[in-house]
């Protein structure tokens, strides 16, 4: 699978994991058969860091709060803010790239640019 589709398949899991009482591993299934590492490591691992990559974002947040914002942008900065705080291998700025690419795939102009702005934060640090 490749990263774009892994990340896709990412986020519709953590989007249904968002405020769900369903199993980690059941929404993976329900989202692909096809076994990732990667796909697998966004999940897991944005789930698991979840509390700090709120705390994170809370802070990067201007005039918002985590939980004002829309489900899909919300699941999106989470998952980015997992792989560039934690991911090993994919640079900053294709995380950045992929995050609003999503974004406009699945929210709307604003909400790229509202993404772009949060996580461009990440980059200056």
């Amino acid at each position: 699978m490749k990263r774009r589709d892994a990340r896709e398949h990412a986020l519709r899991v953590l989007f249904q994991l968002d405020h769900s009482e369903m199993d980690v591993h059941e929404a993976m299934a329900h989202v692909t058969e096809e076994k990732d590492a990667f796909f697998e490591l966004l999940v897991q691992g944005t789930m698991e860091k979840r509390e700090e990559i709120d705390g994170s974002l809370n802070e990067k947040l201007e005039n918002w709060s985590l939980a004002r914002l829309p489900k899909i942008e919300r699941t999106i900065l989470r998952m980015a803010v997992y792989e560039i705080l934690f991911g090993e291998d994919a640079p900053k700025p294709v995380v950045l790239n992929e995050a609003i690419e999503l974004t406009k795939a699945y929210g709307d102009e604003q909400s790229s640019r509202f993404v772009n702005g949060v996580l461009s934060k990440y980059l200056n640090d």
